[in-house]
């Protein structure tokens, strides 16, 4: 296999996350069991394959190889390297500034380079990550071996029947009582290792995370299920606000509460919160836990609802051949080999709904600290069978992907000191125009990488240990030009959880009517003030909620005057009209992030007047607004190149 079919299939989308070339309405049908002999082979045969893939028909032509995207590629050749070129002159020792933010710096280990390790919450992942790899490797051989030893006559090849044929392999389909103890072993696993890792982070502080998952567990199993909806929702936003404002509940602080500072009880509280273990502030990794009671209460509530049908069983509407009226249909599914849609709406059994596994899918170790969020019903289903989907290759492919994006990282923080920079209040007028603009531009990109290479590094962990969550970047973040489809790609495992624990049951998008349109506005509201408290309590994340929640009108409304029907005679102006829709689009986006992510809303009000507060700042502007236009044609080739081959990842 050449190098060029190697980098193909390394960043393909199949490698990144088989949900994005494949429906979530149909089973996944890729062979998992491929020997490590045959997999170069197999990689360039579906490398071969998707070279001479036909496109769908209807599909518009190619524009790559036209003379318009030559104009653009010249573009990109001569603006990127000037980019980074503007970056790293201002990260130079000799720069006047150097001094204000040199403290900021750690010493690195790339050509004498000082290292800009200043964001708390990237140094905590990157000065821990040979720890996390031992883990990542230590953990899957703990399961083998407790699996060997704990293991029962129920599981033997014996038992094993052979069903169909697919992609010209034989699967094996292991008999109902053997599915029950491999799930069973693999939870008990799940839930001791999980014990023994939140211990080893949070100390005693796991008595209090057991606590509240145990409340959680009570208010789904015990209390009216008509009043299960809304005291989840009331007790889980409340523990976002008691959390924060407690500071995670410390001893010393509840003796001083409710014991009347007492110094004997304060001096016994500062002893016991001194075993807080490698995190003390275990709040701050909670959020992410939230979601997940959130996740297992109400598919529990809707399985309720579902009891007396057979879990492989679901009933679908058909359209009655007689009358208006809607029928019934029983879908007889294959639990081995189901669509990511019914691992997800199919609820797991009643048997599995205990406590035991609820503290298993909770506090899962590979997706504890930062996720992807993988709902309980898919957490069960994969459990029980593992994903098609899931493949030493694919697997290997992807931790490529993963140390390659970390020397990225560790390359740009070496040579780019924007996170530094920006925080060490400096003189904006000694950066030029061009200069300020970029230092903008690439503290966005470290803000996207310091995000994604956690989300990786934790996806990775869970596919190494036979869970397939989902990616939560679908694109790099110069490849968004949609407010729209940034936050579905933008923590999608997120975006899908809304949608389906509270942008549904809140009723949706608006049908028809005013006061439809009314609630639609209302949800919106709902959805974006819960994404704001759920990431931070402070007012620099609220307002950047609510700019973006602003930010979306203007795309909204051009797209109701724009419709793309009335355009169909004209398709390379109607291209050309949301390109600058789009270049807008990309300014509001980056000044949203600025002020919640890196600057506030001060820093971002200094760099906006460092660029356009002279003539030559205005020029540059008009200058860039072009440099985004070019690479908005190109992200719309991107994407039309992806529906020539029947992809469409909406976003």
């Amino acid at each position: 296999m050449s190098a060029f079919h190697f980098l193909r299939n390394l960043y393909s989308l199949d490698t990144l996350d088989t949900r994005f070339t494949n429906s979530s309405t149909a089973p996944i049908r890729d062979t998992p069991a491929q020997k490590d002999d045959e997999a170069p082979d197999a990689l360039a045969k579906s490398s071969k394959r998707q070279r001479h893939a036909q496109d769908v028909p209807g599909s518009p032509k190619s524009r790559w190889n036209t003379s318009e995207f030559y104009v653009y590629y010249a573009v990109f050749i001569i603006c990127i390297p000037l980019m980074f070129k503007a970056v790293i002159e201002v990260s130079q020792p000799s720069h006047p500034n150097y001094e204000k933010y040199a403290g900021l710096l750690s010493d690195g280990w790339i050509l004498g380079r000082k290292v800009d390790n200043s964001d708390a919450q990237y140094a905590s992942f990157r000065d821990n990550i040979p720890y996390m790899a031992i883990v990542l490797i230590l953990h899957p051989l703990l399961r083998r071996i407790y699996n060997k030893v704990f293991s029962t006559e129920v599981l033997r090849p014996a038992q094993a029947q052979k069903t169909g044929e697919a992609n010209g392999s034989i699967y094996s389909r292991s008999t109902p009582d053997t599915v029950d103890v491999e799930s069973e072993q693999r939870l008990t696993f799940d839930l001791y290792f999980a014990l023994l890792f939140i211990l080893a982070l949070h100390g005693v502080s796991a008595l209090k995370i057991v606590g509240i998952l145990y409340i959680n567990f009570c208010i789904a199993t015990k209390l009216p299920k008509e009043r299960v909806p809304v005291a989840t929702w009331v007790f889980n936003i409340a523990i976002l606000f008691a959390n924060e404002l407690s500071r995670g509940y410390t001893f010393k602080g509840m003796a001083e509460t409710f014991l009347f500072h007492s110094p004997q009880a304060i001096s016994a509280g500062e002893q016991i919160d001194a075993f807080g273990g490698i995190i003390p502030r275990w709040e701050i990794l909670y959020k992410i836990t939230i979601l997940r009671q959130i996740s297992f209460n109400f598919d529990y509530l809707w399985s309720l609802d579902q009891r007396t049908s057979s879990p492989i069983e679901v009933n679908i509407d058909i359209p009655s051949q007689t009358d208006d009226a809607n029928c019934l249909k029983k879908k007889q599914l294959d639990p081995s080999s189901l669509s990511e849609r019914d691992r997800i709406s199919i609820p797991a059994a009643s048997s599995a709904f205990t406590f035991g596994n609820y503290l298993s899918y909770a506090l899962y170790s590979p997706l504890y600290i930062a996720g992807p969020i993988l709902t309980f019903n898919d957490y069960i289903s994969q459990t029980r069978y593992k994903s098609p989907s899931l493949s030493p290759n694919r697997t290997t492919l992807y931790g490529i992907r993963f140390l390659l994006t970390l020397i990225s990282m560790e390359l740009i923080l070496h040579f780019i000191y924007a996170v530094a920079i920006s925080k060490s209040d400096p003189k904006w007028d000694l950066y030029t125009p061009f200069q300020l603009s970029m230092l903008g531009y690439f503290n966005l990109h470290i803000i996207w990488l310091k995000l994604l290479l956690p989300w990786r590094f934790f996806r990775l962990w869970a596919l190494t240990d036979g869970i397939d969550p989902p990616e939560n970047m679908v694109r790099c973040m110069s490849d968004n030009y949609s407010a729209l489809a940034f936050w579905r790609g933008w923590h999608r495992s997120l975006n899908r959880w809304i949608i389906r624990y509270l942008y549904i049951p809140l009723g949706g998008g608006a049908d028809s009517g005013r006061i439809s349109r009314v609630r639609a506005v209302l949800n919106l509201l709902a959805v974006f003030s819960f994404v704001a408290i759920w990431h931070d309590i402070q007012l620099r994340l609220l307002m950047w909620g609510w700019m973006i929640t602003l930010f979306i009108v203007p795309e909204v409304l051009a797209t109701i005057a724009f419709p793309k029907r009335r355009w169909e005679g004209w398709p390379n102006a109607y291209r050309s009209l949301c390109a600058f829709g789009a270049v807008g689009n990309i300014l509001m986006m980056m000044a949203a992030n600025l002020v919640g992510f890196a600057l506030g809303l001060d820093g971002l009000k200094g760099l906006v007047w460092g660029i356009l507060g002279s003539w030559e700042g205005l020029l540059f502007f008009l200058g860039a607004c072009g440099a985004l236009f070019v690479g908005a044609q190109v992200m719309f080739e991107i994407r039309a190149g992806e529906a020539r081959k029947g992809v469409k990842l909406k976003c």
